[in-house]
């Protein structure tokens, strides 16, 4: 069974790659939200991923409910994917 620790880091990264498979810079939460399920308790753990990458400055906000992809999450992003 993951930690709380691994569960954040594969949302992590399953809320950075929602950007690469949607094929945008700029999400709606309510896609984002996609990468959690339908869990309410995941989907509150995704909020606390979301500020996570944002205060890492993978992504920012770009009002309302959007997030945009940051040159630095797009790095992370590239540099994750197999070759």
């Amino acid at each position: 069974m993951k930690t709380a620790g691994e569960f954040m880091e594969d949302l992590s990264i399953r809320v950075l790659r929602m950007f690469g498979e949607m094929d945008s810079h700029r999400l709606d939460l309510h896609v984002l939200f996609e990468a959690a399920g339908n869990e309410p308790s995941e989907r509150e753990k995704l909020l606390s991923v979301i500020e996570e990458l944002r205060r890492e400055g993978l992504i920012e906000e770009r009002g309302g409910d959007f997030y945009a992809l940051t040159e630095k999450g797009e790095q992370l992003l590239s540099a994750s994917q197999p070759s």
